[in-house]
């Protein structure tokens, strides 16, 4: 059954079925994988991932707080340093604990559910929320209040869940295949600039790069080597005024993304594009534009503060810059986002 009458121009829904939870990751063909296997010469892996603890409190972004670790309970007591031989003959000493994670807070995957969009699909006249392939909200169960979210119940019943959306969608792919790194920080520096179509050509002309259908791009701004330098204390400005960040209103590079069929974008800035400014038009047009045709339209994933540095210095000294991505996110069902260890194997 069909949730839209009308479609998003450009868009992939109902490319891939009328009830597809994927999008371009059903790109990421046994062939796909394959090429990823072949890019790889030496067997060294590089870890793409920022220390889930960073950026550091929440001056970048109010609604997303760092990890917090606890102990969990053995017989009511902290079950931290636990010597099981206190009431037994067990030489056993364990600790067990859980964590209170924004899935979001550093190196991550958003899933397709964390992005929606006002359209009108049912073609009434009236745009309603809809996300990628037409699912709507009421495919996802959410609190409608503050009570009924359970900020005061922690740790505590699940209060939401997006659905078919989820990342655990993402996950079932495995997000393993080929990936190319695009050096921006290399070919344009680390002043502000918005890339759009033209600059990414001119990048992949210098560095040979031939993105085939099912590959992943990955974007090196350098921005993550300056969160690690603030040292949990990040500045805003400094992550409003550093580095290339991809062009959302530039659409000949949404062009490009949907007839390349590439199967995920990620980067190891914040948000991967320009965020637009409140009040910089009086036209109704999303802040996210990149996020809206990628999630929304394409059914794309988005990577965000990876830890591109220093797999980026390695190969420019190789001179090739195609390798092994391996990054599942987490296999958590109703999540609208997942932290991620990403691997890479060259």
């Amino acid at each position: 059954m069909t949730r839209w009458v009308c479609k998003p121009e450009g868009s992939n829904w109902g490319r891939w079925g009328n009830d597809d939870r994927y999008g371009t990751l059903n790109l990421l063909s046994n062939h796909a994988r394959k090429l990823g296997f072949e890019s790889v010469r030496e067997g060294k892996v590089f870890v793409l991932s920022l220390p889930l603890n960073l950026p550091g409190g929440s001056k970048m972004n109010p609604n997303r707080k760092p990890p917090v670790l606890r102990p969990n309970l053995r017989g009511g007591k902290p079950n931290f340093l636990c010597k099981l031989g206190q009431t037994s003959r067990f030489t056993d000493v364990l600790s067990d604990d859980f964590v209170v994670l924004h899935n979001q807070y550093s190196t991550q995957w958003d899933a397709l559910a964390h992005a929606g969009m006002l359209f009108d699909a049912d073609d009434d006249g009236e745009a309603e929320i809809v996300f990628y392939n037409g699912f709507g909200p009421e495919s996802m169960r959410g609190p409608d209040s503050l009570t009924g979210a359970g900020f005061d119940s922690l740790p505590g019943d699940s209060t939401s869940n997006m659905g078919p959306l989820s990342i655990e969608a993402v996950a079932e792919t495995g997000v393993q295949g080929r990936a190319w790194l695009i050096d921006l920080r290399h070919h344009f520096g680390e002043q502000r600039r918005r890339i759009g179509l033209q600059d990414l050509m001119e990048a992949f002309r210098a560095d040979h790069i031939s993105p085939q259908p099912g590959d992943i791009l990955t974007f090196h701004t350098g921005l993550a080597e300056k969160i690690i330098e603030m040292a949990g204390n990040p500045d805003p400005r400094v992550f409003e005024s550093y580095g290339a960040v991809l062009d959302g209103t530039d659409q000949a590079l949404l062009n490009w993304l949907r007839e390349s069929d590439i199967a995920a974008i990620a980067a190891d800035n914040y948000a991967v594009e320009h965020v637009i400014a409140s009040g910089a038009s009086s036209e109704q047009a999303p802040m996210l534009p990149l996020h809206e045709h990628c999630l929304v339209k394409l059914g794309m994933p988005l990577g965000e503060l990876w830890r591109l540095s220093p797999l980026a210095r390695h190969l420019r000294k190789r001179g090739s810059f195609s390798y092994l991505l391996t990054a599942p996110p987490l296999m958590l069902p109703g999540a609208a986002g997942s932290a991620v260890t990403p691997v890479a194997t060259v």
